[in-house]
């Protein structure tokens, strides 16, 4: 069994810290942090934390590029990533009592290189995994999920995305695997204008499974989140604590239910593991230790709705 990433849009991410900042002078940062981001990537840390070998595809280009290849690489997880022209980008999150968020276009992805990705899933093995996630670079059009979907119903590879695009529900037909909207984006795919409450989040669901999605996490932040199949809905809780940083729970979420599923857990148990995991995501500055989620499983509990 071979389990593959897919960031087509990776970045640097710099993270600074100051105590103030003001226009036109010099301002000298507390703390700095370079990471190597994407949430697909995020979910390969993830995978190989569990244990799990696997391989992160993507674009990669210039010295952000070969970063971002030389951390992959170190953490021992594969690096398949296909050079262009251009330079990876650098997002700059800065820390002064409140955040500011800049985040770049990156490189623009010519037609070859499209074909070339699209190539590589081609030559997954069957009944592989294939964890689709984040942004899509500039000259990339959402049409390529459907055509990443298209490939991997025809190769029998188990298909998961975590993406924000409308364009996911018209790759239902191909049956993905998994798919993990958050409560806002699953609002959003259906046009509506308020937050849902639980009983729609089910309905919802239920219609992507109609529509042809095999598993569904909609995921709630500090609410937990919520799974359906053909067969049952379960709910789970999330741990209590004080939020750091949400931006990576999600690909912990996924990342380690998926993972936990193919280390062989019960539905149950994977869910509870994987709430715990993004909890400790949310509760730190990085990604979880996942040696503590022993200790927090009994915290979080299973719902049958």
């Amino acid at each position: 069994m071979k389990i593959s990433t897919l960031t087509l849009n990776p970045a640097v991410d710099l993270v600074v810290g100051l105590d103030e900042l003001k226009p036109v002078i010099v301002n000298r940062t507390k703390t700095e942090d370079y990471q190597a981001n994407g949430k697909a990537i995020n979910i390969s840390f993830i995978l190989k934390k569990l244990g799990i070998d696997n391989k992160a595809m993507g674009y990669l280009g210039g010295f952000t590029g070969e970063y971002i290849k030389k951390v992959i690489e170190d953490a021992g997880i594969g690096a398949d990533f296909i050079k262009v022209e251009g330079t990876t980008r650098i997002n700059v999150f800065i820390n002064v009592g409140e955040e500011y968020r800049i985040v770049n276009k990156g490189p623009l992805i010519k037609e070859e290189n499209i074909i070339e990705i699209l190539r590589k899933i081609e030559d997954l093995e069957e009944e592989s995994y294939l964890f689709v996630s984040g942004s899509l670079p500039r000259g990339i059009e959402e049409e390529i999920f459907l055509n990443i979907s298209e490939i991997c119903e025809r190769k029998k590879i188990n298909l998961i995305f975590d993406i924000s695009s409308k364009k996911l529900l018209d790759c239902l037909i191909y049956r993905p695997y998994l798919i993990k909207p958050n409560e806002e984006e699953l609002a959003e795919f259906f046009e509506i204008g308020h937050e849902l409450n639980e009983k729609e989040i089910i309905n919802y669901s239920k219609r992507l499974l109609e529509m042809g999605a095999r598993k569904i996490i909609v995921s709630r932040g500090d609410k937990g989140s919520i799974y359906s199949d053909k067969e049952r809905t379960l709910k789970v809780t999330a741990l209590k604590g004080k939020i750091v940083n949400t931006a990576c729970a999600g690909d912990t979420l996924v990342g380690s239910f998926v993972g936990r599923l193919i280390l062989g857990d019960m539905l149950e148990e994977a869910l509870k593991y994987a709430s715990v995991a993004a909890s400790l995501t949310a509760f730190t500055e990085g990604l979880a230790d996942l040696e503590k989620v022993k200790d927090h499983i009994s915290e979080v509990e299973i719902i049958n709705l």
